[in-house]
């Protein structure tokens, strides 16, 4: 069997295309893309998920390998690709900035570490926050649905076929706000519960200016947040459900054409 030189680039071209989307989604992806896992590994595992779904991808029908349309394709692929781990990067922000919120209101704004994952540091409520939603997201299965609805994509959103509609272009730009939204939602009863212990130390402050309300307050301040962040932990998982659900029914409505 003689195979022609021009069918073999063909066959490249066909199987490059779809490698650039998924070597961009697990290079973006929380768990996966951040500085802890090494590039070659990112290398592989975008290689191995390739091989895997190459076979069930509808036929790509692409011009000459080096022409000018398809570099436009593999820029179209690497986009559609870190958009996608992008929208999984924003809920994992959510609770790094709800950690946030609630660390200023402990007076644990000072006490920050720095995160492996993105390389900056964050407050170590923001870091607890992060390595519990890791363990969550690895256990309920969210990396094997985040594959899965990249997967999809590439029945929605073909190759060298149409790109993300107006809508979904404008709902990843509602999706910072989103994430703003829903930080402070989750943080809400933290924050009120200490916002009410300030108010009263403040009451306290004007009916005995005596007391030294700094050297009383904070450390007060500080067990009282430990305390509201343990009894927080009982309504965490609801939460986190109801945010991957949404953020996941985020992931599809980029696919409506």
């Amino acid at each position: 069997m003689i195979v022609d030189p021009s069918d073999f680039l063909q066959w490249i071209a066909q199987f490059t295309l779809p490698f650039f989307r998924v070597a961009a989604f697990f290079a973006t992806v929380p768990i996966f893309g951040n500085q802890l896992v090494p590039l070659r590994v990112r290398l592989m595992l975008a290689l191995s998920a390739s091989v895997l779904i190459f076979p069930i991808l509808p036929d790509i029908s692409t011009a000459a390998i080096f022409s000018l349309q398809t570099i436009l394709l593999v820029f179209q692929q690497v986009l559609i690709g870190a958009l996608l781990g992008f929208l999984l990067q924003v809920f994992f922000h959510v609770f790094v900035l709800a950690g946030q919120m609630i660390a200023m209101q402990m007076g644990l704004g000072f006490a920050s570490m720095v995160d492996p994952t993105n390389g900056v540091s964050v407050a170590v409520v923001s870091q607890f926050y992060v390595v519990l939603v890791t363990l969550l997201f690895l256990v309920m299965n969210g990396h094997l649905v985040a594959v899965e609805v990249m997967v999809e994509s590439f029945r929605y959103l073909p190759i060298a076929g149409p790109f993300f509609s107006g809508s979904a272009v404008y709902g990843l730009a509602v999706a910072g706000s989103w994430m703003f939204a829903s930080a402070l939602l989750l943080a809400l009863p933290a924050v009120t519960a200490i916002l009410i212990v300030n108010f009263a130390f403040g009451v306290m402050t004007r009916a005995a200016p005596q007391l030294n309300i700094f050297s009383l307050g904070f450390p007060f301040t500080l067990v009282f947040g430990i305390f509201i962040l343990w009894a927080a932990l009982a309504g965490f998982l609801p939460q986190y459900q109801q945010l991957s659900e949404a953020v996941f029914a985020k992931m599809m409505e980029l696919y409506q054409i």
